[in-house]
């Protein structure tokens, strides 16, 4: 069973406690998000916003949003690994351009088919 994101009664410190070589405490505000088998995570997170910022944001949500505010974080500290510059905005300006090609590409289609019907 788990507990606070550790096996109950294991010492073994979560990824942020590992990586900020500290005592992973039994209330970790880390514990529950960063696994220790997952150290990555943690460290990207870290690289881009810093464990300061990281724990005052985790701090003043309620648990329940806790989650999804550590999935955001990761994804674009991920985002921000693959491209310093851009991040996320990098990946949304792509997939902006993806659409666009592909709404062109169906309208172009759909207009054949049209021009199509009008000599059958």
């Amino acid at each position: 069973m788990k507990e606070s994101g550790r096996k109950q009664g294991a010492s073994s410190p979560c990824a942020a406690c590992k990586l900020l070589r500290r005592r992973c405490a039994q209330d970790c505000v880390f514990a529950p998000y960063f696994p220790a088998d997952e150290p990555q995570k943690f460290a990207n997170v870290h690289k881009v916003f810093g464990a300061s910022n990281i724990n005052k944001m985790l701090q003043e949500l309620p648990l329940h949003q806790r989650g999804d505010a550590v999935s955001s974080m990761v994804y674009e500290a991920n985002a921000r690994v693959r491209d310093p510059v851009y991040g996320c905005v990098g990946a949304i300006s792509s997939l902006q351009q993806q659409i666009d090609a592909l709404q062109t590409q169906l309208a172009m289609a759909q207009a054949e088919v049209v021009h199509l019907r009008q000599f059958n």
